[in-house]
């Protein structure tokens, strides 16, 4: 009834399968380690720049046929599978929802409580300036341009934003930036582009010059039809590669999807076989006679038929006391949930997004409370908003003042801005409360060893935004009765 397949002849290869997670060394494209470096050269060219002779190739690696790069051959190939993803497999991967949190939560959490925009208090226009400068932010929808920056810099690991400026001149891009060719009412805001569209251009002086400040860095970005100097540009790359394999990154950076996509696969399919694993936990095991079962097959199918069918809780199984037996094994999945979580721990380790704000779960553990997660996400937060977000907010605030709010104000100097990002965490009223009161007796302290005294310290709180008497107008109690004047000494109220 049952026939043997025949094997196979000796000579016939063996294909071995490995799996998304295997390293081992699988030559099923009969490649030895030399051609396969040749490979990674192919997939890395140096670029050419025009009317220069370049080297095309990798630097030469070390290679035995065993090794490459000194690395095993099996390791070295599992790596090389962690290269460049492209735009569209990114934007596509992009559109699941763990990634999509770990690409647009940082660029949310970045701006979400907002920056102040400082000039010298001293300017006899200083409250205008501000007001003009925070008018203008409104009506350029900063805050949700810096967001797309941010965000989308993540999905394809570089963002370029434009700095729009109407001129006369057909030129006006392809030149570096000039401040002065900014004219009234000329700056229309910033634009941003996809990586996709856009071919960066490299001159020699950055091809053949390691050196250079620019080395193996665009000079230009043509985009569309026109051709960009990178000083009206502002290029956020959040995870840069070394010089060797910017090439193959078409000179950008490495994306969040590239680097969790096996990560957030393999969370996804551990907790899609949660359930599987729920309904199947449970084994059945029916011990008979060998013999008797094969003899007569046809009953025995019919006899397993029949218990399957009243196998669940509500049903009754008889079973022959004599030839029969029945066992059960259950599954524990007392750790599945342990298992589950920590794939998705190292999907918000790579990311660099706290777990607990990824997933929308609360810390677990003796005595968890989170804090060293937010500690290490907000200074991921304070990296972007100085490194990334300080750059185009003074592009873009040099350009509203020349364009727009000098001529309007008729002011003729230039202004120097400066932006300060409010405190990620608001703090609650008591714990104002308990700044406000450290505050005053450091100067409480300070004034009774007479290094400050009561007018130093009015001045601090005129000073401080974070203080409740921000702005308070020098003579405010100049006028009123002696008794209510501000003290000589700040630690002494009968001085």
């Amino acid at each position: 009834m049952f026939t043997r397949k025949p094997p196979k002849p000796a000579d016939t290869p063996q294909e071995v399968r490995g799996t998304s997670f295997s390293t081992q060394d699988n030559n099923r494209y009969g490649m030895t380690a030399p051609q396969r470096l040749a490979a990674i050269a192919d997939h890395f060219p140096r670029p050419v720049a025009q009317g220069m002779a370049m080297d095309s190739g990798l630097p030469s690696f070390k290679s035995d046929g065993q090794t490459m790069g000194g690395a095993p051959d099996s390791q070295f190939r599992w790596y090389m599978g962690q290269g460049w993803i492209g735009y569209q497999t990114a934007a596509i991967m992009s559109q699941h929802w763990l990634i999509d949190r770990c690409c647009s939560m940082p660029a949310r959490d970045a701006v979400r409580v907002g920056y102040d925009v400082t000039v010298d208090e001293d300017h006899p226009d200083a409250d205008a300036i501000l007001t003009a400068f925070s008018k203008w932010d409104k009506k350029y929808g900063i805050d949700s341009a810096m967001r797309e920056y941010i965000h989308m810099g993540r999905v394809y690991g570089i963002r370029v934003a434009i700095f729009r400026v109407e001129s006369t001149d057909p030129e006006y891009y392809s030149k570096p930036f000039n401040p002065d060719g900014v004219t009234p009412g000329s700056y229309r805001g910033i634009s941003q582009v996809d990586p996709i569209w856009m071919v960066p251009e490299l001159t020699s002086a950055a091809l053949s010059d390691p050196g250079n400040r620019h080395f193996y860095s665009p000079e230009y970005y043509v985009i569309g039809s026109v051709r960009y100097h990178r000083s009206h540009l502002c290029v956020y790359i959040p995870h840069p590669v070394p010089d060797t394999i910017k090439p193959g990154y078409q000179y950008g950076g490495k994306s969040v999807p590239q680097m969790i996509y096996e990560r957030v696969y393999s969370a996804e399919r551990t907790a899609n076989e949660g359930p599987q694993l729920a309904m199947t936990k449970r084994s059945v095991i029916m011990k008979t006679d060998a013999v008797e079962f094969w003899a007569n097959l046809t009953a025995s199918i019919q006899r397993l038929f029949d218990w399957s069918t009243n196998r669940d809780n509500y049903g009754v199984l008889v079973t022959d006391k004599e030839s029969e037996d029945i066992v059960q094994l259950d599954t524990s999945l007392a750790d599945l949930d342990a298992v589950i979580m920590t794939q998705y721990q190292l999907v918000a380790s790579i990311s660099e997004v706290p777990a607990t704000k990824l997933l929308m779960t609360s810390p677990k553990g003796f005595n968890a409370t989170g804090e060293a997660d937010q500690e290490n996400y907000r200074i991921m937060l304070e990296s972007v908003q100085t490194c990334d977000l300080d750059p185009l907010l003074e592009k873009h605030h040099l350009l509203v003042w020349l364009s727009d709010i000098k001529p309007k104000l008729g002011i003729s100097e230039d202004v120097e801005t400066e932006v300060s990002w409010r405190p990620l965490d608001s703090p609650t009223a008591s714990e104002w409360a308990a700044i406000a009161l450290q505050k005053a007796q450091a100067a409480q302290a300070l004034a009774g060893i007479g290094a400050v005294d009561g007018q130093d310290v009015r001045e601090q709180l005129r000073r401080d935004k974070q203080s409740d008497f921000f702005g308070l107008v020098d003579d405010d109690l100049v006028d009123g009765p002696a008794e209510q004047q501000a003290p000589a000494q700040y630690g002494n109220p009968q001085a």
